[in-house]
């Protein structure tokens, strides 16, 4: 297996982080009206976090936190190799006139962004959806989406992946970009 690239870890992994929650902080406030829904199920790992880091930055934090299962709504789903396997929905809330983030660890070809707001719509109409990602991989997009809140900004050609590694799951924080998919 070829070793990949260390593009940020640790320290710096944890500044980005926060820099995010900071972002978060002076456009909602105190986050009424405000849902954040990670996408399950890398986009997860970063919710988490980010909620994680924000209950501790805050005194009362007015948001929801749901998951967002988006397995079947994939445009892809049907052209797979073997079964997909669902991952848990956990919305115990309704988006309708909410201003909603969605959160993911990895923006590459749009299309899981694209299956998340489609899946969104099944909890009603939010009033504003914008997308928190740890990572942009700004070629090879196949949807015109972007990221409102953005950590890393990564220009990874063709056949080249982007892995976040998570402390919970691999013992450290890290990303690492590797010439092509492991």
């Amino acid at each position: 297996m070829p070793k990949g690239k260390v593009i940020i870890e640790d320290e710096r992994f944890a500044i980005t982080i926060e820099r995010l929650c900071q972002q978060l902080i002076e456009r909602y406030g105190d986050f009424s009206n405000t849902c954040l829904i990670g996408i399950q199920p890398r986009g997860v790992m970063l919710s988490d976090r980010i909620v994680q880091r924000l209950r501790k930055n805050l005194k009362s934090p007015g948001f929801q936190y749901g998951k967002l299962d988006i397995t079947f709504y994939r445009d892809d789903f049907r052209t797979r190799d073997k079964p997909l396997q669902a991952n848990t929905t956990e919305m115990e809330f309704l988006v309708e006139d909410k201003d909603i983030v969605l959160m993911d660890d990895v923006l590459y070809t749009g299309r899981t962004i694209q299956a998340a707001m489609t899946a969104l719509q099944h909890y009603g109409r939010p009033s504003n959806v914008e997308l928190l990602t740890l990572i942009d991989r700004r070629f090879n997009r196949h949807l015109p989406i972007s990221g409102d809140y953005v950590g890393l900004t990564v220009d990874a050609l063709d056949e080249a992946y982007v892995k976040v590694e998570w402390k919970e799951n691999n013992g450290r924080d890290r990303i690492l970009m590797f010439p092509e998919k492991q």
